[in-house]
């Protein structure tokens, strides 16, 4: 019996999405990221993620996961512009909640994330960089179709080094269809973070 992708709708990061960067923020959560954040760090972090996600100019995009048919918010993901090797890159990363683990949810919400940065048209190369030790996130790089082509130590956060597989996914190659991903929703009016 062939086992179907769980759904997943990617909605615009905002305001409202504080507690859910909380709930992210646990130790079990953070363990290959250097530890929890203090709740400063996490509201400068999420601060961040509301300005991205309000970007239309091609730096990237931040959004939720939601699990459907529920409409339960199970974590976030997104990508942004960086650098690798001297070239224009984008970046991305996700954070599933632990009670959501386990279920393919971060694989399908990373193959919506290709298709959200492959419509930029901005960047050849989609980068992730998930610690060696993680073999989760390592699995999804491997299921969403990455390559891996190398390590490197990364400090992430200041003052702590780690050691990361480079994974990067061609985003000129032709897109494989990916169906279990719903259409995002419209963004509601939300308040400006300041």
């Amino acid at each position: 019996m062939e086992m179907k992708a769980p759904q997943v709708r990617l909605e615009p990061w905002s305001a409202a999405d504080l507690g859910l960067l909380h709930a992210s923020n646990a130790p079990e959560l953070m363990t290959h990221l250097g530890g929890p954040e203090t709740g400063e760090q996490v509201l400068a972090r999420h601060l961040r993620y509301v300005t991205l996600s309000a970007d239309r100019t091609g730096k990237g995009r931040m959004f939720r996961i939601v699990l459907l048919p529920d409409g339960d918010a199970v974590g976030n993901t997104g990508f942004w512009e960086s650098t690798w090797q001297g070239q224009d890159v984008y970046e991305t990363g996700w954070s599933v909640l632990g009670a959501f683990q386990g279920r393919g949810l971060a694989v399908t919400a990373t193959k919506a994330v290709v298709e959200r940065a492959r419509a930029e048209r901005k960047h050849r190369w989609l980068m992730a960089y998930p610690s060696v030790d993680n073999g989760a996130s390592n699995a999804v790089c491997r299921k969403v179709g990455f390559e891996q082509v190398g390590e490197a130590d990364f400090e992430y956060p200041v003052g702590h080094t780690m050691r990361c597989n480079e994974w990067r996914l061609d985003l000129e190659a032709e897109p494989e269809a990916q169906p279990e991903a719903q259409p995002e929703a419209q963004p509601e009016a939300q308040p400006r973070a300041e």
